[in-house]
């Protein structure tokens, strides 16, 4: 019988294809969690299943259609299953009319050839290893909780954070609706979440990790890349006795097991639970490997890339990657953001609030973590899991302050209602590190008088703060209980183009709000609109016109470096307490003879002292040079190297902590 909604003629799908396909879907992103596939080749792993699953996948899948029947969530991906089936179909239709009259053994030569090119670059020198800790949240909650032991338990109380193997067998998930799982596994035991138990637990077992590799990439709580290359080296250890022995050391220091794969490249291979896999270092025995390899098991392919790849043929990989393992640095986010997720609500009230949860969140990490933008986007999803986004752009950097964030988005929100939703978020982008900011403030000073307070450089100290496990990208996604069901954002960050850097205000934040004719800029839609209609105006429509150059430059400030810089600029000489220093040279009569400089003298100088940039002549550097050189210069030097320590230190601890919360 064909699906509810599907499409007749010549190039609709077959009906099977459809109910099958939507079926597959409804089982999860996850579906193939080690405990729950007879063979499982996951995220940069091969995992040889240690038993079978206690129920077929296939009648998983049927339960799970079954209990989601009729709820807003199964027709939201009926619709979106549907969706793929016809965007398949045109890209067929596509492809039929591209290869008409080729000749394709011309095109496979041609494609020999690349293969060739890229065999050659494998590289087959580092050891990689992918470590991964086994149910990492069930096996904490056994480490207090022994009476669990053997049976079928699952974290998390409306949603999954991770299952035990004995669950997984029935089928349940992280990711999934308890109430599914439930339907899964009767017997199934729900667990609360621990959080700050799993971070103490998550310290523990990464500090283990950092002795073999101090730059071991993590990729979340119990998760993480090292490049082992040189430990083996140094301790004259073979690859498989070195991981074993770091295996065997996180088992006796936290009582917990992990998983880990050896390889020559980030496409690792392991086995799970408690397992280790290597991977031969050979180009024969990688291909033999990645060969049956089902197209859904390599990285970054989920749901609908699989349909996508499968429907064109494309069955294999090469298994070439990068071995480049080091942790984020911050020059890499590109957003930061906070939402949340709650029983549908279309109370405007209660939804405002909830919108203010979100902003103040927001407050907190942008300025534990140093950070501010020059776009804010408002994501919500209605009750029945259709995801919409709102942008609003600035040409000054954004307020951190709570009130400010919680204005944009209601202002971006409030066009859009009535409406009944399930989450409210807010992101913002065309990030800058105030961090960064500080530190290269207070290294001018640092550098000038050749001092090693800082114990390093500006970027250094930047790589050593990603030394935070994760980044609050997947911090959040933990914390919000592993939605893998739900879609997440559909942004587009947009590369800051040259206009904009010219207007850039390098020091000074300012609220978004304190002028609106001035601050106020384009405000973008993304996406449809709930009705499903396309709308491409400029909203709100009351918004005030964007400010010119000249306006953007033109706010004042009390103290800034644009006023202390005009105030040198207009002196003749050093000042008081500089000239009568034992120390202070005296200018060349020539250069104190020379006085109103034509254009073509200036040009664009750096302080040694501060690293601010400015177009001037060498008079006016020398005489900003001469403030910068002065006590109270000095002292403020001082005090934004301090104030840069303590916003590395609370970030690294924000970031743990907003985790557990």
């Amino acid at each position: 019988m064909k699906a509810p909604g599907s499409d007749s003629g010549p190039n609709a799908p077959e009906p099977s294809q459809q109910t099958d396909s939507l079926l597959r879907r409804l089982a999860g992103p996850s579906v193939n969690k080690a405990g729950q596939v007879i063979v499982r080749f996951g995220r940069y792993l091969c995992i040889e299943l240690f038993n079978r699953l206690a129920k077929d996948q296939s009648e998983i899948n049927r339960i799970i259609a079954e209990a989601s029947k009729g709820s807003k969530f199964y027709e939201n991906e009926k619709r979106k299953d549907k969706e793929l089936t016809e965007r398949i179909s045109r890209i067929l239709r596509h492809r039929d009319e591209v290869v008409k009259g080729v000749d394709l053994r011309s095109v496979e030569q041609s494609v020999d050839h690349l293969l060739v090119k890229l065999e050659a670059q494998r590289d087959l020198t580092q050891i990689i290893v992918h470590v991964d800790m086994d149910a990492f949240y069930a096996n904490v909650e056994l480490l207090d909780n022994p009476s669990l032991k053997g049976k079928p338990f699952a974290v998390g109380k409306g949603v999954l954070t991770t299952a035990s193997y004995e669950a997984r067998k029935f089928g349940a998930r992280s990711g999934m609706s308890a109430f599914i799982a439930k339907k899964l596994c009767p017997e199934l035991i729900l667990v609360e979440t621990h959080f700050d138990r799993y971070m103490e637990m998550s310290k523990r077992v990464m500090d283990v990790f950092m002795r073999y590799d101090p730059t071991m990439c993590a990729a979340g709580c119990d998760e993480g890349y090292l490049n082992i290359t040189a430990y083996c080296e140094e301790h004259q250890l073979d690859e498989e006795e070195c991981v074993q022995e770091m295996r065997e050391t996180v088992h006796r220091e936290t009582n917990l097991t992990v998983s880990a794969g050896i390889a020559p490249n980030k496409m690792l291979a392991k086995n799970k639970p408690n397992g280790q896999f290597k991977l031969e270092f050979n180009s024969h025995a990688i291909k033999a490997f990645m060969r049956d390899l089902s197209i859904r098991k390599v990285p970054g392919v989920g749901r609908v890339n699989e349909r996508l790849l499968e429907s064109m043929g494309v069955e294999a990989y090469l298994g070439i990657a990068s071995n480049v393992v080091q942790p984020g640095t911050r020059e890499e986010r590109k957003s930061i953001g906070a939402e949340r997720t709650f029983t549908s609500i279309s109370d405007k009230d209660k939804i405002f609030q909830k919108l203010e949860e979100v902003a103040a969140e927001l407050e907190s990490d942008m300025t534990n973590g140093g950070w501010t933008g020059k776009t804010v986007t408002l994501k919500y999803k209605l009750d029945t899991y259709q995801v919409f986004t709102r942008a609003k752009s600035f040409d000054r950097w954004v307020s951190t302050k709570k009130e400010d964030l919680f204005a944009i988005g209601k202002e971006l929100l409030v066009p859009e209602l009535p409406l009944t939703l399930r989450l409210i978020g807010l992101r913002v982008t065309k990030l800058k590190d105030l961090k960064a900011e500080a530190e290269k403030k207070a290294a001018g000073i640092m550098k000038f008088f050749g001092a090693a307070d800082g114990g390093g450089s500006p970027t250094k100290k930047r790589n050593i703060a990603t030394k935070e496990h994760m980044n609050a990208e997947q911090l959040t996604e933990l914390k919000h209980a592993f939605e893998d069901a739900m879609p997440g954002y559909h942004e587009e960050v947009e590369a800051e183009d040259e206009a904009e850097e010219k207007h850039d205000m390098p020091l000074d934040v300012y609220h978004v709000l304190d002028n609106v004719t001035v601050d106020d800029a384009s405000s973008v839609d993304r996406g449809p609109r709930p009705g499903g209609r396309l709308d491409h105006r400029l909203r709100p429509p009351n918004s005030a016109p964007a400010p010119t150059p000249s306006q953007s430059s033109s706010k004042p400030t009390p103290s800034g470096p644009t006023n202390v810089r005009s105030f040198r600029a207009s002196s003749t000489g050093p000042s008081a307490s500089v000239r009568n220093s034992p120390g202070h040279r005296s200018r060349s009569p020539s250069r104190q003879a020379r006085s109103n400089p034509t254009a073509s003298e200036f040009s664009t100088q750096t302080c040694p002292i501060c690293a601010k940039t400015m177009v001037t002549d060498n008079d006016g550097l020398n005489a900003h040079v001469d403030f910068c050189l002065s006590k109270e210069a000095i002292q403020e030097a001082q005090a934004a190297s301090s104030s840069a320590a303590t916003m590395h230190h609370a970030g690294e601890q924000e970031a743990w902590t907003k985790l557990f919360q």
